[in-house]
């Protein structure tokens, strides 16, 4: 799936978000990296700022001066039917709410929630915006996965509000993780047990053509990459933008 024109199954991540210090300056980071087009709405949206490619809503980024320059992560949102009855949901498995469901202009319905473990994520009923309208593709999102101390009873949360199984998946070599499987067989993503040293949250990985050339893109941009590596699935890097937010990029085979 490439381009998307309704709102996602439930539970499925449908917009990833980011919030940074220097407006500005994000625009010229990721637009030098993935070729972003940006946006800007009017003083109603506080400057929200929409990222596209081929004039397709991709991500957003906003100024927030309360931003650190700290190790933090792109905010993800996950597909909600009812943004309200799933808040519920969150509530009665053992999670909380950051900031209730609201409406966004005509864009949408909201709400930002955390797990049992305390990892933060959003909830979103896609209305004018279904969310991404462009996925699984070069300089699009293509996958999240949750960084957690403690897998299992965090994947039994998330089966509990979206209705995922959790499969344990052992296809890389040396790592084992949950696998959150869709009523349809769709697999979201993974959930992966992390060590103490390990930042916990839900991360983000972008489809690109190729790693090695995103990664020089990054560096000439002013961020720090890892170096790429090769897996069954790809070839993979780890990015921090200039602010300190992290994510993945990735090739297929």
């Amino acid at each position: 799936m490439s381009e998307v024109t309704s709102n996602q199954h439930a539970g499925t991540p449908t917009w990833i978000d980011l919030g940074i210090p220097d407006l500005a300056r994000a625009v010229e980071f990721y637009h030098a990296v993935f070729g972003w087009e940006f946006r800007t709405g009017g003083p109603e949206t506080g400057g929200y700022t929409i990222c596209t490619l081929r004039d397709k809503a991709v991500a957003g980024i906003m100024a927030d001066p309360n931003a650190d320059a700290t190790e933090f992560w792109w905010n993800v949102y996950l597909a909600a039917d009812d943004c309200d009855a799933t808040v519920e949901r969150v509530v009665a498995a053992g999670g909380a709410v950051v900031h209730p469901a609201m409406d966004v202009l005509d864009k949408g319905r909201m709400a930002i929630v955390r797990d049992p473990a305390g990892s933060q994520f959003g909830l979103w009923q896609g209305r004018a915006l279904v969310g991404a309208e462009l996925v699984n593709e070069p300089n699009t999102l293509v996958r999240n996965d949750l960084m957690t101390r403690n897998p299992e009873p965090i994947a039994e949360f998330y089966a509990s509000v979206f209705g995922f199984t959790p499969e344990r998946n052992t296809q890389i070599p040396g790592m084992e993780f949950l696998s959150l499987i869709r009523s349809d067989g769709h697999d979201l993503g993974g959930i992966f047990a992390a060590d103490d040293k390990t930042p916990t949250g839900w991360d983000t990985t972008f489809e690109v053509s190729d790693v090695d050339t995103a990664v020089r893109r990054v560096a000439a941009a002013g961020g720090q990459a890892s170096d790429p590596e090769d897996f069954p699935f790809g070839r993979l890097a780890m990015i921090t933008d200039p602010f300190g937010a992290r994510f993945s990029v990735h090739a297929m085979p």
